[in-house]
């Protein structure tokens, strides 16, 4: 890192900013705030809300105001058949070149034969194919008009408060306090803007809404209505909208409707309200977002309005806390966007991981909501109709890590849009199988939509990969683990043993040793050099991380077809196939191999570590159980380096927490948090996070917000190997603190404190009936145990504890 690059950074910030003479009130600061002394001055500096389906991004400008607008839902594209008659007849030769080691010949067959049919997704340009992109939903725009004056701004500060979901900005004009509030009600369903100014009169402003493309804009009496139909790829008639505008004053003013626009003059307080609607599960828009419209009018004062959203949001938010000591002063002051470059050369910020950590948990409640959709490759929020990738759910990593919170942070209800997702590509994904593999069950390869796509990318380098829906599958299992109940096991027992079903079926034999393996595949996005040659491949057999889902799903679907006492014969057959599946193994020069073979790699430092799977999210290698290979992953991770795409280097976070190793893991966070100021496509050695501290793929992708959040809590709490382990790595920096409703595996809700890096107390509240294995940092102390205030004494055996706990115990630790 070259510490000289950030004072140019910082210049650069300000020059985007609108230069306003700021002078902030420090005592209105909440240490879950973020928050700006200027305003946005391109949307990576936008603040975002959401309240799972409708979201917006003010740029909070003084004169005019550009709120970007999106819903979930609005997609552009529609259902296609990508199946490919060739796919199939070419199989067995592309299988024959595998086998001989004729990795490039098998390649460029698969490019002609087996890829999707169609357009694919466009190469990731799918808005006017039938593959489709998430696109903007509207900008909504808002032109201010004050009193005459010399118009000096001061005292402008604009923020985002985590703690009720809130964004505001204020200042002064010509002795004139104007402020705005915004949020994306999470019980109503709309999004609201309120403007007030100081004195009675001084309000006025026109508003207008539009979009890049397919739209009209019309009025309805007093209200503004933008409706249109995206393209669906074929004969244009995709998918329809609405958004509906309203302006509701208070305490005066004049409100009119001309020229495709609302016009208020002469007010003190005014409530902009928007309600949206598309026809994606939805039968009448028009009548949606009239409904929703009406709703929120009908609430006569603005503080019901928002305090029923508010207490909504922090029914979810308020569940899980962290409180680090920091030996830093002052930064806790600064404007967000400069307390982000200081981080970068004083990580001794310990209120910036709280912040960090909160504001993951704070995006993923925003942008998904149990029965819709999950967060996409942007979670809710895009400006653009290309939006990058399509906005799609690339399932060869991206999607799972958009996930990795849900759990640990105690927002389980929202695994279940995933969840929903995984089933619903079932069929299609039978389709798909039997199409292209001529197999049972059902298969998804790398990218998937809101229209059930699971056929192989339009590029075997990328899109050959086939263990989509595997890892899919991890994300039904983990939540089992979470939230042990057998009626939920029973639903997705289908879906877990069609996935392995068709894997039973299109395994092959290896020539060396006999392993059964997939082909084709590729380990995701990686190349490798041709034996001898400088001839690059991607396609292969038995990649590593295939090797080690595929023995997790038949682990599982093993696991479940016991619990459930179903399916004997399938279960004898996987486990009969586990066993013969290719074993993790290390290389000669020490690294965990990425493929069969020991292949050269073109790029050493590649952003995608698929291999490690097994250490993270998996626990196939763990320091205790397998130190052979948790050493080799060690090695590899030093190989590929601390850098990277964003969401590359979160991924990073997790490994290195996995492997005890708090200190790196806090490593990558710094470098996680790296600012970064440019949006151009970049795959190498770029990554960090925005002025908004959205992560850095470049250009935007949310995963890495999603992954930091998560690595973060597996610093302090980690239950995937069989044991809940307390504190399992500890950066020096958190030498002490506390965190308060992190869960772990088995129903288990955790809260605990530290000081000089040893355990001080703990609470584990049981949401089952539970026994297990509790792991605690070594102390020169024995710890007392009570469980619902009655002391008892837990068997222990090499630090290791072992409880049970009825549902609702409560289990107390601490230092006697």
């Amino acid at each position: 890192m070259k510490l000289q690059f950030y004072p140019i950074l910082l210049i650069l910030g300000n020059l985007w900013g609108c230069s306003v003479n700021s002078s902030v009130d420090y005592q209105n600061l909440s240490a879950l705030d973020l928050w700006y002394d200027h305003p946005a001055g391109r949307w990576e500096e936008c603040l975002p809300l959401g309240n799972g389906r409708l979201g917006m991004m003010p740029d909070a400008k003084t004169d005019s105001e550009t709120i970007v607008l999106n819903d979930i839902s609005l997609w552009s594209g529609g259902v296609q058949d990508a199946g490919n008659p060739e796919a199939a007849r070419s199989l067995p030769q592309i299988r024959k070149w595998l086998l001989e080691g004729r990795n490039d010949l098998a390649q460029e067959l698969m490019y002609r034969t087996f890829t999707c049919g169609g357009q694919g997704s466009g190469r990731g340009n799918g808005a006017d194919v039938p593959y489709g992109s998430y696109q903007i939903l509207g900008n909504l725009h808002i032109d201010y008009r004050y009193p005459d004056g010399d118009r000096r701004i001061t005292n402008y500060r604009r923020s985002l408060s985590l703690n009720d979901a809130v964004a505001r900005t204020s200042y002064i004009l010509d002795e004139v306090k104007y402020t705005r509030e915004y949020f994306a009600d999470f019980e109503n369903d709309v999004l609201i803007i309120r403007l007030h100014a100081s004195d009675v009169g001084a309000l006025g402003f026109a508003v207008r809404i539009d979009r890049p493309q397919a739209f009209s804009t019309t009025t309805d009496g007093n209200e503004l209505v933008m409706s249109g139909q995206l393209n669906n790829g074929t004969d244009g008639r995709g998918m329809r909208y609405q958004t509906r505008v309203a302006v509701k004053l208070s305490g005066g003013g004049k409100l009119s409707a001309t020229d495709k626009q609302l016009q208020v003059s002469e007010a003190q307080e005014a409530l902009i309200v928007v309600a949206a609607a598309t026809d994606y599960k939805v039968a009448d828009i028009e009548k949606k977002c009239r409904e929703s419209l009406d709703k929120a009018l009908k609430i006569e004062k603005y503080t019901s309005l928002k305090a029923r959203h508010t207490s909504t949001y922090q029914e979810l938010f308020n569940r899980a806390s962290l409180s680090l000591s920091s030996s830093v002063s002052g930064t806790d002051t600064m404007p967000t966007d400069r307390r982000l470059i200081a981080y970068a050369t004083d990580p001794s910020d310990n209120g910036m991981v709280e912040l960090y950590f909160q504001y993951g948990r704070y995006l993923l409640i925003s942008s998904t909501r149990p029965n819709l959709l999950p967060p996409n490759l942007q979670g809710l929020w895009c400006n653009t109709v290309h939006t990058p990738w399509n906005g799609d759910y690339h399932m060869n990593i991206n999607v799972q890590m958009n996930h990795w919170p849900v759990e640990i942070t105690n927002l389980a209800e929202l695994h279940r849009p995933l969840i929903r997702l995984t089933g619903n590509l079932v069929e299609s994904g039978k389709k798909t199988a039997m199409t292209f593999y001529e197999a049972n069950g059902w298969v998804a390869h790398v990218i998937t939509n809101i229209w059930k796509f699971t056929a192989p990318g339009e590029h075997p380098a990328w899109g050959a990969t086939n263990t989509g829906g595997a890892w899919l599958c991890a994300h039904l299992w983990e939540h089992y683990e979470y939230n042990p109940d057998k009626q939920y096991l029973q639903q997705i027992y289908p879906v877990l043993k069609g996935a392995s079903e068709f894997f039973l079926d299109i395994l092959i034999a290896e020539p060396q040793h006999g392993w059964l393996v997939t082909a084709p595949t590729s380990s995701p996005e990686n190349a490798f050099y041709m034996p001898g040659t400088k001839k690059t491949a991607n396609v292969c057999m038995g990649a590593t991380m295939d090797n080690q889902l595929l023995r997790e799903l038949f682990e599982n679907t093993v696991t479940a077809s016991t619990i459930l006492d179903v399916d004997n014969e399938l279960r004898t057959r996987l486990r009969q196939t586990i066993v013969k599946l290719p074993p993790t193994r290390i290389g000669s020069d020490g690294r965990l191999m990425e493929w069969l073979e020991e292949y050269e790699e073109p790029e050493p430092q590649h952003r995608h570590v698929s291999h490690l799977y097994g250490l993270h999210p998996g626990n196939q290698i763990t320091p205790a159980g397998t130190p052979d290979l948790a050493k080799a992953a060690r090695k590899t991770l030093e190989k590929r380096g601390d850098s990277g795409t964003g969401w590359s280097r979160a991924w990073k976070i997790n490994f290195w927490a996995r492997l005890g190793d708090g200190n790196h893991a806090h490593l990558l966070l710094q470098r996680l948090l790296e600012p970064t100021f440019t949006s151009e496509f970049n795959y190498t050695g770029r990554g960090g996070s925005y002025p908004n501290l959205f992560c850095a793929h470049p250009p935007f992708q949310i995963d890495g917000n999603f992954g930091g959040c998560a690595g973060i809590a597996e610093m302090f709490l980690q239950s995937h190997a069989g044991t809940v382990d307390l504190l399992p790595a500890l950066p020096d920096v958190f030498s002490s603190g506390s965190f308060d409703g992190l869960r772990a595996r088995g129903g288990l809700e955790i809260s605990a404190a530290w000081a000089d890096k040893h355990l001080t107390s703990a609470r584990i509240k049981a949401h089952i009936d539970h026994q297990f294995r509790l792991k605690m940092p070594v102390s020169d102390t024995d710890y007392s145990f009570l469980v619902n205030k009655q002391p008892v004494q837990p068997e222990k055996t090499n630090e290791i504890y072992t409880l049970s706990l009825k549902k609702d115990d409560i289990l107390q630790i601490f230092q006697p």
